[in-house]
């Protein structure tokens, strides 16, 4: 993908069973790299990525499964992001649908939609939206670690794995500093900033920003928005779960003034009805 002339990040697969498509690496308009995919303390970790450890019982997110009552546990349940059609692609940009399938079966069908837009010299905008569609006949759910008994462990749903460096990011939002006062709430944006580069994730709907953030800065650099933070997200047959982020990948250590400018005239640019839905499918809300 491109802003301009400048290539700043690469869509692909993987060959394993947890794999799924992401993006990496992405970087900034100087230069500097911004994910990271695979590290050593969590091989699962891939870029950019809508990742859900919980649909139906089913993992696709990698790695272990988290068990009440036993802990993380090796399970034979890993779902997989079936590539099943790209309608709109360009340089800045595309369109995909992917089949979420487990056990021979797809659970859940995905319109996904990426963009790269250049804002200024030194910063540019990556907006990911995906619907997720349950087409099935059956109810079903998503679900996390913490709804299955792991406190503060609500990850699922858009993430991005950013590179450790000699020190950990800072983070912050509008009202909160540091990854206790961030980690577990809702926000309008929120700041990850690491050595030469800010990330400002901006939730682009009302539904997005009511999800927490999940953010980890001292363990491992790595934020979130959580669909199943604190209890399971329904999606009925024949509904849809619709969320949207805007990332503004910044070059230089933001101070919270200015993330908020981005943060603001990112909402501003992108208002609107929001990424397409399937059909006529209600959208999914919490219980």
């Amino acid at each position: 993908m491109t802003c301009g002339t400048t290539t700043v990040a690469h869509y692909g697969y993987g060959p394993g069973a947890d794999d799924r498509p992401r993006l990496h690496p992405v970087t900034t308009l100087g230069g500097i790299t911004v994910t990271e995919e695979r590290p050593a303390d969590h091989l699962h970790h891939l870029g950019v990525s809508v990742a859900v450890p919980d649909v139906a019982g089913y993992n696709f997110w990698g790695g272990r499964t988290f068990v009440r009552g036993r802990g993380p546990t090796a399970l034979d349940n890993l779902g997989v992001q079936r590539h099943l059609a790209r309608p709109h692609r360009s340089p800045d940009g595309f369109t995909q649908e992917l089949g979420w399938e487990a056990s021979g079966v797809e659970l859940l069908r995905e319109h996904r939609t990426v963009t790269a837009t250049p804002i200024a010299s030194t910063a540019w905008e990556l907006d990911l939206s995906f619907v997720l569609t349950n087409h099935g006949d059956r109810d079903l759910s998503i679900g996390s670690p913490a709804t299955n008994g792991r406190p503060g462990a609500g990850y699922g749903g858009f993430f991005w794995r950013a590179p450790k460096e000699a020190a950990p990011p800072a983070v912050f939002s509008a009202t909160g500093e540091g990854e206790s006062e961030v980690h577990g709430r809702a926000a309008d944006w929120l700041a990850l900033a690491g050595d030469g580069w800010t990330l400002v994730f901006v939730g682009a709907t009302e539904e997005t920003r009511r999800d927490p953030w999940f953010v980890r800065t001292a363990e491992y650099p790595g934020v979130g928005s959580s669909l199943a933070a604190h209890e399971r997200l329904p999606v009925p047959a024949g509904g849809s779960v619709v969320r949207r982020i805007i990332t503004v990948v910044a070059d230089g250590r933001l101070d919270r003034e200015t993330a908020a400018g981005y943060a603001r005239r990112a909402v501003a640019r992108w208002a609107g009805p929001g990424p397409p839905t399937s059909a006529t499918a209600p959208i999914a809300t919490r219980s």
